[in-house]
């Protein structure tokens, strides 16, 4: 069920899996568990071996849509380096995939819409995402929370300006001048495009949720492209529509962007109990802005193909600056890159598990 004046939080949440020894949800909450917890965004994916034999002839849309496969993929970084969180294999634009819109990943370059929407009729064309859309991924998440034990499952979604910036400009882009083209000069338009993108974000958040997802993230990836007061003129209010429209669920929600040092405060402003910091500000700076609080992060992706001595001496720096917040759960500042040897994440979870919380 999603959230709704029929479905309060108790019912909601009633079934969900208690997970009292769980270090992510501790620190989520604010708390100071045995060990600091750690787990990667993209860690599931091309970086281990097991999940390119796995995914050989098998696109990304098929894989996403599979029920047992995005299962086995979820699970094989819980194998691998013992993380404290998994977070579903799926991509941000499933949904969208999911509605009907033309949409395809390319490989090296990322979601490619067939036709970019600018104007008015696109806008209102844009199709409902209807829950029975994406029900082969809720199965994904119910056969998950049967085989995680007691490691928590964290669901996730793309934020409406990331969504609305892949439509609207057509596919990556680093300058995002189309998008902001469009809020500025019709913002009306704007806003209701984004209301549509949250409502699907919304849908597709529940749907996860109702299947026993643990926790959620919200992913506004290119939101770092914005001024803050841009950001709160055109972004926040729809991000914040998402992340409340799931708080009755009573899950830990966490809001990551890439770049966003100068949006923190906006984007915990959003309804974010847990906000991910990226490689460019250090934690502690981090949390000073915020005031306190929970951060996630903030390991330098890159930095994992550089020595161990140097690796090293990040991750006891991050783990460091992360005793600033209330709670920290240590991150990369971004994704895991293809090319890392997975045995070098082994060897960062070891590493942060053994230093002092």
């Amino acid at each position: 069920m999603s959230p709704s004046a029929d479905s309060p939080a108790q019912i909601v949440t009633a079934a969900r899996r208690a997970l009292p020894g769980s270090p992510f949800l501790a620190a989520a909450r604010g708390e100071r568990p045995d060990r600091t917890p750690v787990w990667f965004m993209r860690q599931a994916g091309r970086s281990l071996p097991e999940y390119r034999a796995l995914r050989e002839g098998t696109s990304m849309f098929e894989a996403c849509f599979d029920p047992e496969m995005l299962a086995e993929i979820t699970l094989q970084p819980i194998r691998r380096h013992g993380v404290d969180a998994a977070i579903l294999f799926s991509d941000i634009v499933v949904p969208l995939k999911a509605a009907g819109l033309d949409i395809d990943i390319v490989a090296g370059t990322g979601p490619v819409v067939a036709e970019p929407i600018r104007d008015a009729a696109g806008v209102r064309a844009l199709p409902v995402l209807d829950p029975d859309q994406v029900a082969r991924v809720a199965e994904g998440v119910r056969l998950l929370v049967g085989s995680l034990g007691e490691t928590p499952l964290i669901g996730f979604a793309g934020a409406p300006f990331t969504l609305a910036s892949y439509l609207i400009e057509g596919g990556p882009s680093r300058n995002h001048e189309h998008t902001k083209a469009l809020m500025h000069s019709e913002p009306e338009l704007w806003h209701e495009l984004a209301g549509r993108l949250a409502d699907m974000a919304i849908t597709f958040l529940s749907a996860q949720l109702d299947a026993g997802a643990d926790a959620i993230q919200l992913f506004d990836s290119w939101a770092g492209a914005l001024s803050e007061r841009d950001y709160r003129e055109f972004v926040l209010p729809h991000s914040a529509k998402v992340l409340s429209a799931v708080a009755g669920y009573g899950v830990p929600r966490v809001h990551f962007g890439v770049g966003t040092g100068e949006l923190l405060v906006a984007m915990r402003d959003a309804g974010a109990d847990v906000v991910g910091v990226d490689w460019r500000i250090p934690l502690d700076e981090a949390v000073r802005r915020l005031g306190g609080g929970v951060v996630q992060g903030n390991l330098d992706p890159a930095l994992l193909h550089a020595s161990w001595p140097v690796l090293e001496a990040e991750v006891r720096r991050v783990h460091a600056e992360g005793r600033a917040a209330d709670g920290h759960v240590f991150n990369l500042g971004h994704g895991v890159l293809p090319g890392v040897d997975p045995d070098v994440l082994t060897r960062v979870v070891g590493l942060v598990h053994e230093l002092r919380p």
